[in-house]
C-alpha cells in the first residue's frame, strides 16, 4: 500500500482516515465459515461505496470480522459500523439460515457493541498485516 494512494483528494480537504472496526457475533458465537465471510466481505464492500468509503482489508475469525476502512472526513464512523452491521446481519441471516441459530443468538447476528480504533498511531499497512494473519476457519 503507497502513501500517496492513502490520501483522498476533495475540493476543498485532503485526507488521510482509517478506522480498524472489529464486529464480534451475538454471544461470540461461532458461526462463520470461509464462504459467509466472503458473503459478509462483499455485503460490506457494497455499503462502503454507500458512504465513498474504500475497502482495504477484511478478514474475521468464527466469532467476529475485522475491517480496515478508508473514509472520507464527512462521514461518521458510527453511523457507517452502523449500516455495515445491519446490511451484514439482514444478508447473512437470509442466506445462511442454517447457519446462525435464531434461537440461541435471539434473531441477532453481531454483538450490539462494536470495536473502532483510528489508525493514527499505526501505519495502515500494520493493521493490515494484523488482519490478513487472522485465522479464517476452512
Amino acid at each position: 500500500m503507497n502513501q500517496e494512494n492513502d490520501y483522498r483528494h476533495g475540493r476543498h480537504v485532503v485526507s488521510a482516515m482509517h478506522v480498524h472496526v472489529v464486529f464480534v457475533t451475538k454471544y461470540r458465537r461461532g458461526v462463520f465459515n470461509d464462504e459467509m465471510l466472503t458473503r459478509c466481505e462483499e455485503i460490506t464492500r457494497k455499503v462502503r461505496e454507500d458512504f465513498e468509503a474504500e475497502p482495504k482489508e477484511f478478514n474475521g475469525e468464527r466469532d467476529h470480522v475485522h475491517i480496515l476502512i478508508n473514509y472520507p472526513p464527512n462521514v461518521a464512523v458510527s453511523k457507517l459500523v452502523n449500516s455495515l452491521k445491519g446490511a451484514s446481519a439482514r444478508r447473512i441471516r437470509q442466506e445462511f439460515t442454517g447457519h446462525t441459530n435464531h434461537a440461541i443468538m435471539h434473531r441477532h447476528l453481531w454483538s450490539p457493541s462494536y470495536f473502532s480504533a483510528s489508525c493514527g498511531g499505526a501505519p495502515p499497512a500494520i493493521v493490515r498485516e494484523y488482519i490478513e494473519q487472522q485465522k479464517r476457519p476452512r
